[in-house]
């Protein structure tokens, strides 16, 4: 569905996009990740069209941006950071002139303005004025737009920045709901809602590409070792001291206790080594209440992953400094 390949951006001396490639699969999330300043809304305008790559070129559904842009244009929904409504008109108004710089037919621009606005969920709002409505339906309009022509790829910058808790839940439902039907690329900077919303996560620090790959992949790849979380019914210490000398268990560290369960944290080499656990807590006459893997969390893969790139190379390291001009 989208091809990105070998784009990057310059400005004058600075490189704020360098040689990034990667694609997007027809109806999935992929989650665009970065802190701010890292390049994700100058790569997010390169593939909308809205800039052109300094090299490097952007496909949208077979069709190149660069030799037919119109018509690449046509099969994306974008919804920027700040979204582009007029705060004078009212929610449907709003959509129907949307639907008239969109060239959709007269015929159809009812149909698909009352379909985005259920889509939306804003058909109590329909008649109401944008400026009046609070963020969150702001938001909501400003995904409607976006969705008003049915494209087939919809990128959606920061959707859930600046609103409140209810307000981010109700906005990440909202885009799950539209994954399937649409490609949607989903920029941010806050990790839970990639984890919670993404199939894939493409990784992006100082311009340059550092990860593409499922959060359980980078988990994989990051981790050379096995953690596990196991609760049983004995003393934490005694529990703890017994499960230290198995084979291929590396580190037990007791959790404390908790309605006389003892929570331990356990690094292990391998699978026979959980199972060895599990043996091990049954054989002590104790009751096994859990034992399950404990899996990197999004920020861990994160700072793990932009702390390698960061990292200087063994000659940088060791080179001698410029002198100061």
């Amino acid at each position: 569905m989208l091809d990105v390949n070998h784009i990057s951006k310059s400005y004058g001396p600075t490189l704020a996009v360098d040689d990034i490639t990667f694609q997007a699969r027809k109806g999935e999330v992929l989650g665009f990740l970065g802190p701010n300043g890292a390049g994700k809304t100058t790569t997010m305008r390169m593939i909308t069209g809205f800039l052109p790559p300094s090299r490097g070129a952007v496909t949208v559904d077979g069709i190149p941006m660069r030799q037919d842009p119109i018509a690449a244009k046509r099969r994306i929904g974008y919804l920027p950071e700040l979204p582009p409504i007029y705060p004078e008109f009212t929610v449907e108004s709003y959509l129907q002139f949307v639907a008239r710089l969109k060239k959709i037919p007269a015929a159809q621009r009812r149909a698909a303005v009352d379909r985005a606005l259920e889509r939306a969920a804003l058909g109590q709002v329909r008649k109401r004025i944008i400026g009046r409505l609070s963020k969150g339906y702001r938001q909501r309009v400003g995904i409607a737009q976006a969705i008003l022509n049915e494209p087939p790829l919809l990128i959606l910058d920061e959707p859930t920045a600046g609103l409140d808790p209810r307000q981010i839940l109700e906005t990440r439902q909202l885009v799950r709901s539209l994954a399937g039907e649409h490609t949607i690329i989903l920029s941010t900077h806050i990790l839970a809602e990639a984890a919670t919303t993404c199939e894939r996560v493409i990784i992006i620090h100082h311009g340059k590409l550092v990860a593409v790959d499922t959060p359980e992949n980078l988990t994989h790849r990051l981790r050379t070792t096995d953690t596990v979380h196991l609760e049983a019914r004995a003393p934490a210490a005694e529990a703890a001291a017994a499960l230290r000398g198995l084979p291929g268990v590396l580190r037990v560290d007791p959790l404390g206790e908790h309605a006389g369960l003892a929570r331990l944290e356990i690094e292990c080499q391998n699978a026979q080594a959980r199972e060895a656990l599990a043996r091990r807590v049954v054989e002590a006459g104790w009751a096994l209440a859990e034992l399950r893997p404990v899996e990197l969390s999004l920020e861990e893969i994160f700072l793990s992953l932009t702390a390698e790139a960061a990292a200087p190379s063994a000659d940088a390291a060791h080179a001698p400094e410029a002198p100061l001009q």
